[in-house]
């Protein structure tokens, strides 16, 4: 087998997915629908729902060449998303130039509030949902796939809706020169996987290798800014295709509620992050420095998470997760708030929100209505309580169905990574879902 070959039998497309039989499929199907039940996840769509977001998949290329009339055209600017293998919607997509003493970012965003608005079925619904819920192989949507699979999706050679975040970001300071926040039309060039980044950057000959490479650049520096100003990074061997996606959101993110409170003074759906209590980080780093190997020096205590981040650096992977355990364990929740007080402890940001997946947060989809109606839903509380407790559910309900996967003798990391199949005796795929046969 070449190294190639080798590599790639090592990655997720190319270990293929894992294989169950019939009766443990039941088990799984059974075991989501209890869950289900207990949170209240809506599995299934209703039919006016469905309805309406087919109805928005009609005359989609008339209907942008109509919005050229009323938006930046950026479909001669090289475009392309990076996503996971098995990604079923591209929401975001990026676009970088190098200037002499700035970089221009652009992170493009589906215009998903073009299509699903205060007042329609789907935005009704998205409220009830909250977020898309991502179970191990198995995931229920925030918004109909009819929508967000077609035309919410940044698919490539096709011109898409999009909600630019252009940043001008300044080489010295990283810090932003000037923010540009605004709609256009654009054209996706590719859509990467993770893999497929990483092979771009490391061959010169293969497209958007300098693109790939100068957004690396970019993200690598931000990266080592955060950590330097006492971001905790609780996974720090990430490679380079998934920090390009991180520190590119990230930085959108952090552009568009500077803009939103600094520049316009308005609330929004802000992401806080209280901070532990001093003895809850004293616990943590006692627990941290009794694992084998890690040592916390002494004047790193009055900086917690900059010590989190040191012995996390130096630990093998077996105590990496233990590590990430003791800090997870003192660490409050966070929540969405209509204003940034108190801050993104973990981040180390002042102000922070969530602005990039609007697919499938519904924070991300109320602050891209606040962005460009430059208004506020008059039920904006209710709506940030609403986010916090279905995502407090989702995460619940995901963390269980894992437990139970081990418990059943599946591995959860390789379910949600290869996806599953359910076969028969002979070995003969029944159904790619991992679903029981249908009867």
């Amino acid at each position: 087998m070449s190294d190639d070959a080798q590599a790639y039998a090592g990655t997720a497309e190319g270990q293929g997915p894992v294989e169950i039989d019939a009766e443990l499929a039941r088990h799984l199907q059974n075991k989501r629908e209890d869950l289900f039940e207990e949170f209240e996840i809506r599995d299934k769509f209703p039919p006016e729902v469905l309805s309406e977001a087919r109805a928005r998949t009609d005359g989609v290329h008339e209907e942008i060449e109509d919005e050229l009339e009323h938006r930046k055209d950026l479909r001669d600017l090289t475009t392309w998303t990076t996503d996971p293998v098995d990604a079923q919607d591209f929401d975001d997509a990026l676009s970088i130039r190098e200037n002499e003493e700035t970089y221009t970012l652009w992170v493009h965003i589906a215009d998903v509030t073009h299509y699903v608005h205060p007042g329609s079925e789907m935005w009704a619904e998205a409220v009830k949902r909250g977020n898309t819920v991502y179970l191990p192989a198995y995931t229920i949507h925030m918004l109909p796939p009819a929508l967000a699979e077609t035309v919410c999706s940044l698919v490539p050679e096709e011109d898409r809706l999009a909600h630019t975040v252009e940043m001008e970001i300044k080489k010295d300071t990283l810090s932003f020169e000037s923010i540009d926040i605004y709609k256009s039309v654009i054209h996706s060039n590719e859509r990467l996987t993770y893999t497929q980044c990483e092979n771009r950057l490391e061959d010169p000959d293969l497209p958007l290798h300098d693109e790939n490479a100068l957004v690396f650049d970019l993200a690598d520096q931000l990266h080592e800014q955060r950590k330097e100003d006492g971001s905790l990074v609780l996974n720090p061997s990430r490679d380079r295709a998934h920090t390009i996606i991180e520190e590119c959101m990230l930085k959108a993110n952090k552009a568009v509620t500077h803009e939103l409170m600094w520049n316009r003074g308005v609330e929004a759906m802000y992401r806080v992050h209280p901070q532990p209590t001093p003895d809850q980080w004293d616990k943590a780093l006692r627990e941290i420095t009794e694992l084998d190997g890690v040592s916390i020096k002494s004047t790193s205590w009055d900086e917690p998470r900059k010590a989190v981040n040191d012995a996390l650096e130096s630990a093998n992977s077996r105590t990496l997760n233990k590590i990430q355990r003791a800090v997870l364990k003192v660490m409050p929740r966070a929540k969405y708030m209509n204003d940034p007080f108190g801050g993104h402890y973990a981040l180390n940001f002042d102000i922070y929100g969530h602005f990039t997946s609007p697919i499938r947060r519904l924070s991300d989809l109320i602050n891209h209505w606040i962005v460009h109606e430059n208004d506020v839903p008059e039920d904006l509380v209710e709506l940030c309580d609403r986010a916090s407790d279905r995502q407090k559910d989702a995460e619940t309900a995901e963390r269980l169905y894992k437990q139970f996967l081990q418990e059943v003798g599946l591995d959860p990391y390789a379910v949600n990574n290869r996806g599953i199949v359910t076969v028969d005796d002979d070995g003969e795929v029944i159904d790619e879902n991992g679903l029981p046969p249908r009867e």
